[in-house]
């Protein structure tokens, strides 16, 4: 198993969570969060005065997926969450050892 974040602009919530459900992606978390990368962040006018904005807000789509769909659950966030502009965003996948259903006590991709 391999978790997939994602970190994406506002805007393209819906369309990812979307995408997802489209090629059979059950369970996802989405989390409003806020930092920065290359682009470090921007100045704008606030009632007559420059302001930085160091921390952009973006958003973070978690989700755990069976080694064999990575790709192409990669692959979806990453067109349905493109525009084009610097700022889209990043994805990371890393490997999951253990998941366990609370629940029923299931362990493994049965928890998927």
């Amino acid at each position: 198993m391999k978790k997939v974040e994602a970190f994406i602009r506002h805007e393209k919530v819906e369309e990812v969570r979307d995408a997802l459900d489209s090629i059979g992606v059950e369970g996802m978390s989405f989390t409003e969060i806020k930092g920065f990368g290359r682009q470090k962040g921007y100045t704008e006018t606030y009632r007559g005065a420059r302001v930085t904005i160091n921390l952009r807000p973006k958003v973070k789509v978690e989700t755990v997926v069976e080694d064999d769909t990575v790709e192409e659950v990669v692959a979806t966030i990453g067109k349905a969450a493109r525009t084009g502009d610097i700022g889209d965003g990043k994805i990371f996948v890393t490997p999951v050892e253990f998941a366990m259903r609370i629940r029923t006590g299931e362990t493994g991709s049965e928890v998927l």
